[in-house]
């Protein structure tokens, strides 16, 4: 294990709620079952950047899963509602991983995209580097991380486009709308272009 993913273990054990909703998605049996993106960012900057962690402050907990048998918005709706069933506090988003090349292009615009073939395929293409991580709990509680590009930016505290599958546009529109440097001061944030 590298220091990198120790100190990313102790920010998530340290944290009780992202515990719980770590264990939530754990015990759902949503097959391969993540949590990633915004929440994860936002415990690690906001006690290493920022005020602190609020989870009151979380957006959405991104729960990404992988199941090629159930492909429809629906079947993430019922996800999604199963999360919210075992534990209704967060505002838990799951998407089928499997199902993104169906509607990608048209919520996002583009280009049809293929499909993906893992979890991790899909987190590669995420936003950001600092958001293209992703963490779960094995069925013994140990903490397991997907970060295809490592966790440097995380870490690091840089907010910095990752080209894979967002445009420059529609990231200045995340840069704008997410306000790095304003929530967590002590963000180095890198212009896309």
């Amino acid at each position: 294990m590298t220091t990198d993913h120790v100190k990313l273990r102790q920010l998530v054990v340290g944290s009780g709620w992202l515990t719980r909703a770590l264990t939530v998605v754990r015990d759902s049996g949503l097959p391969d079952a993540w949590i990633g993106a915004g929440a994860l960012r936002d415990l690690v900057w906001g006690e290493w950047y920022g005020d602190g962690f609020d989870p009151a402050g979380v957006r959405d907990v991104d729960v990404v899963f992988f199941d090629s048998a159930r492909l429809t918005r629906a079947d993430d709706d019922r996800a999604t509602a199963r999360l919210a069933g075992m534990w209704p506090q967060p505002p838990w988003q799951a998407r089928n991983q499997a199902s993104v090349h169906i509607w990608y292009a048209a919520t996002f615009g583009g280009d049809p995209i293929e499909p993906y073939r893992s979890v991790a395929e899909a987190v590669a293409t995420w936003p950001e580097y600092a958001t293209a991580v992703a963490v779960r709990l094995d069925p013994d509680g140990r903490l397991m991380v997907c970060a295809p590009y490592g966790l440097t930016d995380l870490l690091g505290g840089v907010w910095r486009h990752n080209p894979a599958r967002v445009d420059v546009a529609r990231s200045r529109q995340r840069l704008a709308r997410h306000r790095p440097a304003q929530r967590w001061p002590g963000v180095t944030v890198i212009e896309p272009g």
